[in-house]
């Protein structure tokens, strides 16, 4: 049976041709190349036997790695072009987008809790975890499209695009409501405030796109 490899994510399909479509990114099956059995189990780590507690161990003064241990590769750049690889290498991006993807759910609970008790306190709570929101934002889109362009490298397939997208709709969503709160605190009490809490359940809607999109090219299922 042959072995092929997506070059846009990387997932690996078995069978005698490649799938019309990748399951993960969506990309045509002319973005699949037929790659080795072998290179495949080389990068997997092999598992540790147990020690037994008769076995006598013989320290051999040596600093030799574990023979299962997949080595590091080594980042051959300098100045700014090493600091985006290791961004890249250590996963930058979904280390950041948890900022943004958790605080986002409590600034929307809060102000809707806000509108239904009438407390102005937890409306101006919402407001705060908002800035802290778009302060990450920045951050959150530049390595996600240095992610989107190192180990995707830049496709636009339906699932990027749809993934882009969601990203849009929630970083502006955001801004409107943090820009619509600035202007009016008291857009909770005024005839607006159905529109305030629907562009609230917009950006709710479209984090959870984008963070499904993103699980589903991390962990290729």
């Amino acid at each position: 049976m042959k072995v092929w490899q997506c070059r846009v994510c990387k997932y690996i399909h078995r069978g005698d041709t490649p799938p019309e479509k990748c399951p993960i990114c969506g990309a045509p099956a002319s973005k699949f190349i037929e790659i080795d059995e072998a290179s495949i189990s080389e990068k997997m780590p092999k598992r540790k036997k147990p020690e037994r507690k008769n076995d006598v161990k013989f320290d051999s003064g040596s600093s030799k790695k574990d023979e299962g241990q997949a080595p590091i590769p080594a980042i051959e750049k300098t100045g700014f072009k090493k600091i985006l690889a290791l961004l890249v290498k250590y996963h930058a991006h979904p280390i950041l987008v948890h900022t943004p993807n958790g605080i986002l759910p409590i600034a929307a609970i809060l102000w809707l809790l806000a509108w239904i008790f009438d407390y102005d306190l937890l409306s101006r709570v919402a407001f705060i975890n908002l800035i802290f929101v778009i302060l990450a934002f920045p951050l959150v889109i530049f390595t996600g499209i240095l992610e989107w362009g190192k180990k995707f490298n830049g496709a636009l397939t339906m699932i990027f695009k749809l993934k882009i997208l969601a990203a849009a709709v929630t970083t502006v969503s955001c801004v409107i409501c943090f820009v619509w709160y600035l202007i009016d605190p008291e857009v909770l009490s005024s005839p607006k405030v159905g529109i305030f809490l629907c562009i609230n359940i917009l950006m709710l809607i479209a984090a959870g796109v984008a963070g499904h999109i993103g699980g589903k090219l991390v962990y290729k299922d």
